[in-house]
């Protein structure tokens, strides 16, 4: 079941970046934002009133509302305002690759958890698989301008999310996740409502493209993929889960080839296969491995 959730995880995750770029002739990010997390809420929120799924109270209320206000005010509104100040997609997902490592790091000092060899050899595969998917576009001069402003707002981005993600397998862990995922859409709110007002741009252009790229968003980047980030961080720990982002930028890539027929290089597809296997041995125990490694080496002497 996990493996599953995993993978559909990164396929739902990867079309976040496409619809950031998706959205800019059309809607202003905050806006779109605000409609996203508020349709996203009341959504998840019928769910569980369907399945009669039990609310939290008293101070758990108020911690998913902050961590909403993490995962999808902070991490969301900053990274689309990066990507509207000319921020590449490319550049933000190579910064995002980032925050597994982080969180690695920050899980082992402050919890005792850490990954295996095999995970940390996974991180590093995959943080060059994302370098090798993303270089050809940025040594051709496909960078863009990167102002200051929106640098910073990437950066704030990648760590609204790692916080989130860390806060995640607290105390929260004990509610359905329907519930989590309504009230933490509900805490993005009052962030991107803010964000509307002090950038003051209201653009909303109303055409079958922008109501198409916010029903996804809604239903696929908000409704499952949150969901999805929150089962995941519960049930498979932090570093594990923020290891799968780096599948997230080759598979992107990969998307945008088969959507807007985007040039894929010979290094850039070396590098699809190199973060897909280092994600890979991110989620396989060591003694998984080990065994594997000795059943390919007692054939090998059979055939020898």
């Amino acid at each position: 079941m996990s493996a599953i959730l995993s993978i559909l995880f990164v396929l739902i995750w990867s079309t976040g970046f496409i619809v950031a770029k998706g959205i800019l002739p059309h809607a202003a990010p905050q806006p779109f934002l605000v409609m996203r997390m508020l349709l996203s809420a009341l959504l998840l929120a019928a769910i569980a009133l369907l399945r009669r799924d039990r609310w939290p109270t008293g101070p758990r209320v108020w911690s998913h509302l902050f961590t909403g206000a993490l995962l999808n005010g902070v991490y969301l509104c900053f990274a689309y305002t990066a990507i509207w100040r000319g921020m590449p997609a490319g550049i933000m997902a190579l910064l995002s690759s980032a925050q597994p490592v982080g969180i690695a790091v920050w899980v082992y000092f402050a919890r005792g958890e850490k990954l295996p060899r095999s995970g940390v050899l996974g991180l590093v595969m995959a943080v060059f698989g994302v370098i090798f998917v993303l270089e050809p576009d940025l040594a051709n001069g496909q960078g863009g301008h990167i102002d200051a402003i929106g640098l910073a707002a990437a950066i704030l981005a990648v760590t609204g999310m790692a916080v989130a993600t860390t806060i995640q397998r607290s105390g929260l862990a004990s509610d359905p996740v329907s519930v989590s995922t309504s009230l933490q859409n509900a805490g993005g709110i009052p962030v991107a409502l803010a964000a509307t007002m002090l950038d003051g741009n209201r653009l909303w252009d109303g055409t079958p493209a922008l109501w198409g790229l916010l029903a996804w968003s809604v239903i696929g980047l908000s409704a499952a993929g949150v969901s999805l980030v929150v089962w995941l961080s519960r049930h498979n720990g932090p570093a594990k889960m923020s290891a799968l982002l780096l599948a997230v930028p080759p598979l992107s890539a990969l998307e945008a080839f088969v959507l807007f027929s985007e040039k894929l290089m010979p290094m850039q597809i070396i590098g699809f296969f190199l973060a897909i296997a280092g994600v890979f041995l991110t989620r396989v125990p060591a003694s998984f491995l080990l065994a594997s490694l000795s059943r390919i080496r007692s054939i090998a002497g059979r055939l020898g």
